[in-house]
């Protein structure tokens, strides 16, 4: 069972301001890089298009990360393995490049992850073929130390090489970044995805055994001052999400940043006190475990729970997913996720999501937690992290909320 230092909440409360003012100063500084995402059209939205996607749904259970919580994230094996993670829901990429010269790359900046990896020439899966691949003999500054890896999915799996090799994400450089290149890819999700591949911000406890993740790499080159992220999630727009790294602007936010300390560094991984909704505890009576994972769009929970959110919104299963009447949306009351005692509402706008294409409303959640958790736990994903500005301090081992403007 994990547990919460308490040393840490009155610690942090001691630095806020200090860090506040340290922040505002990278902010005004050249050392704040931001990277324009792009909301792109989901995966599930190209298969529901397709008439696709409830014989997809059969076939693939939703299965974001295997052992969420489990303490032997073991890599002690012939390849190097990674949590599995579904990328169904992904709405938010953006661009790379790798080499020299560069080669381009649209990527998920994914905080449930820790690993870069992008198609290879090798690759001749649909899935890659399909997409930008990367070629290393283009590259001058490539090399190669010999190493397969294997990343497991709940839809598939990714088998390749590990490589080492320039790369940039907008005015960043990360010389000699170890990354994984694909040479055979077993996943529809990733078939129909419109991301080339994925760059992990998680702990380097998640990443492949002896490499150095990107984030830490940028700070031990000094192409940031300050080894923060966050990350602005636009609701409806195509253009305007962003991640910057090294610091934050407050012209994506309003009011002050509400510190929450970790309660592991592996995953972003938090104490959440209780889910409201009109005043009733419907979800983490007694404190559960979450996850803050820009990789996952909907908000995942206990299947007990999840369902009874269901009940009260009205929602009706059909086709393998929960459908609410779009009017419902101007309706429902907001549902309240307590985090260290600070309450942030998620309206019926947020957690009731309107498909365009089909002019149907899905529910935000979904019940899948059960099976991969002994104890009560949460992904809070997109539907979330679109409500609030979120900061990531790995300096502090703590994240950042506020509302986003």
């Amino acid at each position: 069972m994990l547990r919460t230092p308490s040393f840490l909440s009155t610690w942090t409360q001691e630095r806020s301001m200090k860090w506040l003012v340290i922040l505002g100063l990278v902010a005004l500084s050249d050392c704040l890089v931001m990277i324009p995402l792009t909301k792109v059209k989901s995966v599930r939205e190209s298969l529901r298009e397709k008439g696709l996607l409830k014989n997809f749904l059969k076939e693939h259970p939703y299965n974001m990360i295997q052992n969420l919580l489990s303490k032997n994230s073991s890599h002690v094996r012939k390849f190097a393995s990674h949590p599995l993670r579904n990328y169904l829901d992904l709405a938010y990429v953006g661009n790379i490049s790798i080499g020299t010269p560069p080669q381009q790359f649209s990527v998920v900046f994914d905080t449930g992850s820790a690993d870069l990896w992008v198609p290879s020439i090798y690759c001749k899966s649909k899935a890659c073929v399909t997409h930008r691949s990367f070629n290393p003999s283009h590259s001058s500054t490539f090399h190669h130390p010999g190493k397969s890896i294997k990343l497991e999915y709940g839809s598939g799996e990714m088998s390749g090489f590990l490589g080492h090799d320039t790369i940039r994400i907008g005015q960043l450089t990360s010389t000699d970044q170890a990354f994984g290149l694909s040479k055979e890819e077993i996943s529809r999700t990733f078939e129909h995805g419109v991301f080339d591949g994925i760059l992990g911000l998680a702990y380097p406890s998640l990443a492949i055994k002896g490499t150095t993740t990107v984030i830490d790499n940028l700070k031990k080159q000094d192409q940031i001052s300050e080894p923060v992220f966050a990350f602005y999630l636009s609701t409806n727009k195509e253009e305007g999400s962003v991640v910057m790294f090294g610091g934050v602007h407050d012209r994506y936010y309003k009011g002050e940043l509400k510190w929450v300390p970790l309660s592991k560094p592996h995953y972003w991984q938090i104490t959440l006190d209780r889910i409201t909704w009109r005043g009733e505890v419907i979800g983490c009576p007694r404190g559960c475990q979450a996850i803050v994972d820009t990789g996952t769009s909907l908000l995942i929970g206990p299947s007990k729970e999840v369902a009874k959110i269901h009940s009260l919104i009205n929602a009706a299963y059909v086709h393998e997913e929960y459908v609410v009447p779009c009017n419902a949306r101007k309706a429902l009351p907001d549902i309240i996720f307590t985090i260290n005692n600070v309450n942030y509402p998620v309206p019926a706008r947020a957690y009731v999501q309107e498909d365009a294409s089909s002019s149907v409303c899905i529910s935000g959640f979904d019940g899948i937690m059960d099976s991969l958790s002994k104890s009560e736990s949460w992904i809070l994903g997109d539907v979330f992290l679109r409500v609030y500005f979120t900061v990531f301090d790995r300096g502090q081992n703590r994240i950042g909320l506020a509302t986003a403007v």
